[in-house]
């Protein structure tokens, strides 16, 4: 990326990213600004060979407040991309399992992607809508706290049947390739992003539905990058069933007691990086009774849920996601509903070692089960 000399110098008169930076709260010395200044001022070759450069969420609550539009996380995923040819490497999360498990499927190998499908909805091997499924299939297997990410795919499958679609699903998918991507291995991305590619081709997919918002900015946003303007239309499913539900004569149940006061975390990827705020929030609003309490951080301010790419799980992340329980209680909510599996994940773990007592559910799950 280029960043002008007008840029920087606007940026070491400001400082509104190191004031917006959830990590910068939890590590003092932590600073967007003094990043840049080190790299593009200071000409600071040791940059690359610290840690510091992976404590980054990338989640851009600093670039999205920019007055000098520098988009520091494309930044420090460059830099990462430098970082690792110096041999330095995150610390990986879960013993690297992610990580094992989206590298071996850069290659040729032959995988058992739908078995689950087949006992949840209908579904075909081509079709015009093709239901991405992401690496769902993989938490639940590598994670101890899982948080019923499959059961999220099963239940967004059920979704799309009850309004009249029946997806293509495919055995041939593989990872999207963004934590290769935000983790500086860009060969890694582009050898996924190529077999995906490949793959819908094969489907006929003219449309492709996304329920996990990482896969979903990825090829929104990231690999038409790489690979120039793509040939079909890419939704996140949150603003397929906000847009198709309504008209597709479902009737709601009432919000049951336990369920009635929810509140909504606005993942980094869906919310700041695609601007998909609303959708989310429509569709709660379908169901009778129910009342959304949102936190104090929402939206374009909503506070990443502490880690990304499975790298840097850390105390900062702890405390981050700590930070965020609290704020979800605070607001006199049962229910914290989330539309992305790690955050659903990330905030799971979290919980298990407080006394909170606060329910996380998958929003499409949640939806469903008001659902007559």
């Amino acid at each position: 990326m280029k960043i002008s000399r007008e840029q920087v110098d606007y940026c070491m008169e400001c400082g509104v990213c190191t004031g917006s930076c959830p990590v910068s709260r939890e590590l003092p010395g932590y600073s967007p600004r003094q990043m840049i200044k080190r790299v593009l001022m200071d000409r600071d070759e040791t940059v690359l060979r610290s840690k510091e450069l992976w404590a980054c969420l990338t989640c851009a609550r600093c670039s999205s407040r920019c007055p000098a539009q520098i988009d520091f996380p494309e930044f420090t995923r460059e830099c990462r991309e430098l970082a690792r040819k110096e041999e330095n490497v995150p610390q990986l999360a879960h013993h690297g399992t992610l990580q094992a498990i989206s590298s071996l499927q850069t290659r040729n190998i032959s995988q058992k992607r739908t078995d689950w499908a087949k006992e949840a909805g209908k579904f075909h091997a081509k079709g015009d809508h093709l239901y991405f499924v992401g690496c769902a299939p993989y938490f639940d297997a590598a994670l101890k706290y899982g948080h019923g990410s499959l059961e999220t795919a099963t239940n967004v499958l059920k979704l799309l049947n009850r309004i009249g679609i029946e997806p293509a699903i495919s055995d041939d998918e593989r990872c999207c390739g963004h934590d290769a991507l935000w983790s500086g291995n860009e060969a890694n991305f582009r050898k996924l992003a190529s077999l995906n590619l490949e793959m819908i081709a094969g489907v006929g997919a003219k449309t492709v539905l996304f329920s996990c918002p990482e896969g979903y900015t990825t090829f929104k946003t990231e690999i038409p990058k790489y690979f120039g303007e793509l040939p079909f239309e890419v939704l996140h499913v949150s603003e397929f069933f906000a847009r198709e539900i309504p008209g597709a004569g479902l009737t709601f149940k009432p919000a049951e007691n336990g369920d009635r006061t929810v509140t909504y975390q606005d993942p980094c990827r869906l919310g700041r990086k695609a601007g998909i705020y609303e959708p989310p929030r429509d569709i709660l609003k379908l169901i009778p009774g129910l009342k959304l309490e949102e936190m104090p951080f929402n939206r374009e301010n909503s506070v990443c849920c502490g880690t990304s790419a499975w790298i840097e799980c850390s105390n900062c992340s702890k405390s981050m996601q700590l930070t965020r329980l609290t704020e979800a209680v605070e607001t006199g909510a049962t229910t914290l509903i989330t539309a992305c599996p790690k955050c659903g994940i990330h905030l799971s773990c979290a919980e298990q070692n407080t006394d909170i007592t606060l329910k996380i559910a998958d929003l499409y799950s949640f939806v469903l089960k008001h659902i007559e």
